[in-house]
């Protein structure tokens, strides 16, 4: 029951009025407010109290089903009474006849209804008396709730009755809501005019009252600290019964709850006038951004009737500011509609904002809700609506739109172009459902009726499937119908040959012109594609440093071109470039933002292709923790069916980090995974197999490791992209033939490899190896200022390690420097394999406490040379320290010469790694 809170003043006028009664003397109340602040809980109050005054109490409540059912209300009021009886006794002649309160339901009932007629002045008459000779043995209480839905012949009895009251012990207590032009205005005007009459009104509570009642009902005072006093008057507005509820969902779930505050609401309005109701029904329609013209035209309702059920609404607390205080309250009373009745409303919301030009979002929302595209508007509106959500990366909103247009058009050719739409709406979050549309739009493609954009981004979807043969034949089809001249049939050429080259080995392949690598695309000419044609060139002849600018302008519009279909791929490729071209810090930024719109870091296709990318980054960095993680959670973003051919991207890389980590049985469980077969005709499959043949080699298979990485050699060079090399598998190849003990045919490879221009600095390590001990110094130290100039950690504590182990026989504190260096790197980097292997070979140098020497000239460092050491450490330049200290440059030689007395070493590169970590700590 709603707590009586706020309703002192009412309680104490209605106890008068039963006191008053009780003297003799007949009163009327009218009780009125808005629907759910109380009146029924006044009313039920107040007859338990007259109850214990010794009151008899005789209710009714009235219903808008039983309007129309003659003394409907009568007969709920003298259900029970005893009748009076004739002058003569019941059965005396012409004495008035027995009339039983059941007799009274559906009597004289409908508009032939004549309150002047001898019989109903009769009947009134008679059953007043009834209740006035009733009133002479024990007071009586008549209280009517929701007098509006009351039955007119009842309404007629009401007024006889109070018309006679005089000295009676009769109250009468009629409840109804208040309302500028009430139903039964004839009746209120004349019961306003008998002196009998008090009016009482109630309302919904304030702020402090909603506290008071809250802390009631959740039996705890509201800490206004934390704003649950605040939240709950603001979901009720004061409204008791909404209030209560709320209490209750409080208690249960936390907060509204569709059977509770949805239901509580819903009785309100049905309470209410139909008006109000069909009101409500149309707001929740038309939602947030509802007008008043687009109101009253939906509810085809007079102005001043839908002006009077939104002031009864607002009155109620239902609304605030003419909006549902809660989504739960617009979805209750959505889902209160029969499911045509709220198709229906739906189609007039979608045809009303149509003809009053709404945005197209809005009119295709109400379309796809009432399932219907047949206006001859509605594809088009559809259409637009999709472009705007695809803007506001709202693929799935997009999708929606789509598919209901599709259904909506007869038209073959326009039923293709708005399928290849909705499968690049639906690839942006599962690929594996856009899949279904790849067989019709071949069949399109191949019919003619697929234009070249669509047809070119099919066949990339085709080829992420490995439905190679497909694209081919769709390939064939476009070049035989495009324009010799076409640049997207030129672009996608150039980027087959580096992302699937077997799709454009047997073809000549066109190549960009060196005085177009930075041109802008032909009008007509997709830009992402040009884009990416000249990234993909850049990568298959090895001209990365070229195209760094582009790569980073790639990024840098990627919010610009979220509809295009080649955005990704073109991203992806930037991020390729500039790992190719060791700007390792620029990548790891471009990756850590925010990426078209947030895309990045959320969901879907995008988000789990930029996961894979950030994990390759981080990879090439050395942080192989975040490297796995970043895999883990591409592979997570799409299914397996989704990732297509492109799975051996963020497998390989975890494998590769698992393995370095020292994780083997993490990497062998991930490649247990099946992965498609065509997927070894893409460089998605060439970085699988060279992730796997690094696996093989850290579990000390050598022969298998070997043959991963001569495949890798095999399909490179059939492939035609040997300067491009995709991936390193020469030094790798000699690394397992070093495990295998053949030298010849690693040193082989070895000087293949440092013919080139790529991959020298793991070149010359394997090439000092495989030398005699003598040799190995000088190879091993360019080897380590190269791992230190691309940013390869992982390198870097390799080199570093074999440095020391070169040292260990003529300078032992050297070699000892050498190793906490390498050690202190590959503890920060993960990878424990090796770190463990550098504690064994600490050993041999002399133990921990031989490796802590020259910790004590650390110790003896000032502070602002610590610092200076510190940035030196990680690789600044003195120009460089001087900036980030604010001091001058020469101030920074003399505390490095300083630093190198203290710790009794000759140069920058001897400077210990511990200094880095004591920068991380004072920093």
């Amino acid at each position: 029951m709603v707590a009586l809170v706020e309703r002192d003043e009412q309680v104490l006028q209605l106890d008068a009025l039963l006191k008053e009664c009780l003297s003799g003397r007949g009163r009327v109340a009218l009780l009125e407010g808005p629907i759910g602040t109380g009146r029924t809980a006044l009313l039920r109050d107040l007859a338990e109290r007259a109850e214990e005054s010794g009151f008899r109490c005789l209710r009714a409540s009235c219903s808008l089903t039983e309007r129309a059912l003659g003394y409907g209300v009568a007969g709920q009021l003298l259900r029970g009474v005893p009748l009076r009886d004739g002058p003569d006794g019941p059965d005396a002649p012409g004495g008035p006849p027995r009339r039983l309160p059941a007799d009274l339901a559906g009597a004289a009932g409908g508009p032939e209804f004549d309150p002047a007629s001898p019989e109903t002045v009769r009947t009134h008459h008679e059953l007043s008396l009834t209740l006035l000779e009733l009133a002479e043995r024990e007071p009586l209480l008549i209280t009517v709730d929701d007098l509006r839905h009351a039955d007119v012949p009842s309404l007629h009895f009401l007024l006889h009755l109070v018309r006679r009251l005089g000295s009676a012990r009769v109250l009468v207590v009629l409840a109804d809501e208040a309302a500028p032009r009430p139903r039964h205005l004839t009746f209120l005007a004349e019961l306003s005019r008998r002196p009998e009459l008090h009016r009482l009104r109630v309302g919904p509570l304030s702020p402090a009252g909603t506290a008071r009642m809250a802390a009631d009902l959740l039996g705890a005072v509201p800490d206004h600290g934390t704003g649950l006093d605040l939240d709950l008057y603001a979901l009720s507005g004061g409204n008791p019964l909404l209030l209560d509820a709320l209490a209750e969902d409080v208690r249960v779930g936390g907060g509204p709850r569709a059977d509770g505050y949805g239901l509580a609401l819903l009785g309100c309005l049905h309470r209410g006038d139909p008006a109000t109701l069909a009101v409500a029904r149309a707001l929740a329609i038309l939602g947030e951004e509802a007008g008043p013209d687009e109101l009253l035209r939906l509810v085809s309702l007079a102005p001043e009737a839908a002006g009077r059920a939104l002031d009864a609404l607002g009155a109620a607390e239902i609304l605030d500011g003419g909006r549902f205080r809660h989504p739960v309250a617009r979805t209750a009373v959505l889902d209160d509609l029969a499911p045509a009745e709220r198709a229906e409303l739906h189609r007039r919301a979608a045809r009303l904002l149509h003809d009053q030009g709404a945005p197209a979002t809005r009119v295709a929302e109400h379309l796809v809700e009432a399932d219907h595209a047949q206006e001859p508007w509605a594809a088009g509106v559809l259409s637009e609506a999709a472009e705007h959500a695809l803007l506001d990366d709202r693929a799935e909103a997009a999708a929606r739109f789509l598919r209901l247009a599709h259904r909506g058009l007869s038209d073959e050719g326009e039923r293709a172009a708005i399928r290849a739409r909705l499968a690049g709406a639906e690839w942006r979050t599962a690929p594996a459902t856009a899949a279904r549309h790849l067989a019709p739009l071949v069949t399109a493609a191949l019919g003619d009726r697929l234009g070249l954009a669509d047809g070119l981004a099919l066949v990339g979807r085709l080829l992420w499937f490995g439905r190679g043969a497909e694209a081919v034949r769709v390939l064939d089809r476009l070049r035989a119908n495009a324009r010799p001249e076409s640049g997207g049939l030129r672009d996608i050429e150039v980027w087959l040959a580096h992302a699937h080259p077997p799709l454009a080995r047997d073809r000549r392949t066109p190549v960009l012109a060196a005085d177009r690598r930075f041109a802008v695309p032909a009008p007509g000419e997709d830009p992402q594609l040009h884009a990416l044609a000249i990234l993909a060139d850049g990568l298959t002849r090895r001209r990365t440093h070229g195209v760094v600018e582009r790569a980073e302008q790639v990024l840098r519009d990627l919010p610009l071109h979220r509809r295009n279909p080649w955005t990704t791929e073109a991203a992806l490729l930037a991020v390729q470039v500039l790992l190719r071209a060791d700007r390792l810090d620029l990548a790891a930024q471009w990756c850590a933002r925010p990426l078209a719109g947030g895309d990045a870091g959320g969901t879907g296709t995008r988000a789990a292709l930029f996961a894979a990318a950030r994990a390759e980054v981080a990879l090439r960095t050395g942080d192989l923790p975040s490297a796995m993680r970043e895999a883990r959670e591409a592979l997570a973003g799409l299914s397996a069916e989704s990732w297509g051919v492109a799975i051996g991207y963020p497998l390989g890389t975890y494998v590769l980090a698992a393995g370095r980590a020292g994780e083997h049985d993490e990497a062998a469980k991930h490649l247990a995974l099946s992965v498609p077969k065509p997927m070894f005709q893409s460089r998605h499959g060439l970085y699988y197999l060279y992730a796997r043949g690094h696996h093989h080699l850290a579990a000390g298979h050598a022969h298998a490791a070997l043959a991963d990485f001569l495949s890798c050699g095999e399909l490179i060079r059939g492939w035609g992209l040997d300067a491009a090399g995709p991936v390193p598998w020469r030094t790798d190849a000699a690394e397992a033939w070093l495990r295998l003990g053949n030298r010849d045919q690693a040193r082989r490879l070895i000087r293949e490899q440092l013919a080139r221009t790529d991959g020298r600095g793991p070149a010359l390590r394997l090439l000092a190896a495989a030398s005699p001990i003598g040799r190995r110094l000088p190879l091993l130290t360019e080897a380590v200022d190269l791992a230190e100039a691309s940013g390869d950690r992982y390198e870097q504590a390799r080199v570093l390690a074999d440095l020391s182990r070169v040292h260990a026989a003529s300078n032992r504190r050297r070699a000892r420097l050498l190793l906490r260096q390498a050690l202190h790197v590959a503890n920060l980097c993960g990878m424990r394999p090796l770190a463990q292997e550098l504690l064994s070979v600490q050993d041999d140098l002399g133990g921990a406490e031989a490796m802590a020497d020259g910790l004590d000239g650390i110790a003896s460092l000032t502070d602002s040379e610590r610092r200076v050491a510190s940035l030196a450490v990680l690789g600044n330049t003195n120009r460089e320290i001087a900036a980030k200290l604010y001091i001058t440059p020469s101030t920074v030689e003399q505390h490095l010469t300083r630093i190198y007395r203290k710790l009794g070493i000759r140069r920058r590169k001897e400077l210990p790694a511990d200094l880095w970590a004591g920068l991380r700590k004072t920093g």
